[in-house]
């Protein structure tokens, strides 16, 4: 009795585009799915449920492209494609979304950076010294209106907190209508490291823009540098990385006499970063 009542199921159908020429790139995806509502009585709609679910109905590009890149089935034409796979007592009550719409281009393409999304934090008395995704571009393929539009596309977000060691994500690139993206999906790397307070000593000054024949010489000719970065990251840092100088265009018009010296260059990961003094005493030798 209980399988002779009328009952009413959703239903979810793959779609996929079919007999697609060989210099189309269809960019809304090759397939789609679509649910369907159904009704019927016990037996039928369990077979009904079935053959859908195991079915991809096909839609003939040819049939539904139209210009400007981009193809429509009505719902009419929906129903046209998906009664045939259901049963004859079996009543094909409502489909959503009511329309399905797919876009296409001849190949016109264009590579664009791949930029990460969310907040990742990491444990206290860590900090993320570095980030990578892998590829670190991708190719869009769509409209040209779209390709001219789209500067970067991003990725889904992502959101960690108390990180305290190296994070692997794989993550899809945020969907975009009409875009296809190649590859669709990247690789993100979070690297965790502890923070330490170091300091380098010796790090000579260097003159720039000195006059031609000139030679500056500083007291004290080399300074210490304070900074803040992980331990990890301190183990790989040398004096040479860092690039202290005094520009002969500035100090030579200080009336104090003093010669001021900035940094110029920094290792990646370094930051906080303090020279232990910011002027010097100076001579400049002539060079014959």
């Amino acid at each position: 009795m209980s399988l002779n009542e009328t009952y009413t199921r959703e239903v979810d159908i793959s779609i996929r585009i079919t007999n697609v020429p060989k210099n189309v790139i269809i960019t809304s995806g090759e397939q789609d799915s679509i649910r369907i509502t159904i009704s019927d009585k016990g037996f039928n709609l369990l077979s009904a449920i079935y053959t859908i679910k195991s079915q991809s109905i096909g839609v003939d590009f040819d049939r539904h492209a139209e210009l400007h890149g981009t193809g429509r089935l009505s719902n009419n034409d929906l129903r046209r494609l998906i009664e045939p796979y259901l049963p004859a007592s079996t009543k094909l009550e409502s489909i959503k979304p009511d329309r399905l719409t797919f876009f296409y281009n001849y190949g016109e393409r264009k590579k664009v950076p791949v930029l990460l999304q969310g907040n990742v934090t990491p444990q206290q008395m860590h900090f993320i010294s570095k980030t990578t995704i892998s590829p670190d571009s991708v190719v869009i393929y769509a409209s040209r209106q779209k390709l001219d539009s789209i500067k970067w596309v991003t990725t889904e977000e992502i959101n960690h907190n108390d990180i305290g060691d190296t994070l692997v994500i794989n993550t899809q690139l945020q969907h975009i209508d009409g875009v296809k993206m190649v590859p669709s999906h990247v690789t993100a790397c979070f690297y965790s490291d502890v923070l330490t307070e170091e300091c380098i000593d010796n790090i000579p000054i260097v003159g720039i823009n000195m006059p031609q024949g000139k030679l500056l010489r500083t007291f004290p000719a080399k300074v210490t540098i304070h900074f803040v970065t992980g331990m990890k990251n301190y183990r790989r840092i040398t004096a040479q990385d860092f690039l202290v100088v005094a520009d002969y265009q500035q100090f030579s018009k200080d009336p104090s006499g003093k010669c001021t010296i900035t940094l110029q260059q920094k290792p990646e990961g370094v930051t906080r970063v303090k020279l232990e003094t910011t002027q010097v005493d100076y001579l400049i030798e002539e060079q014959y």
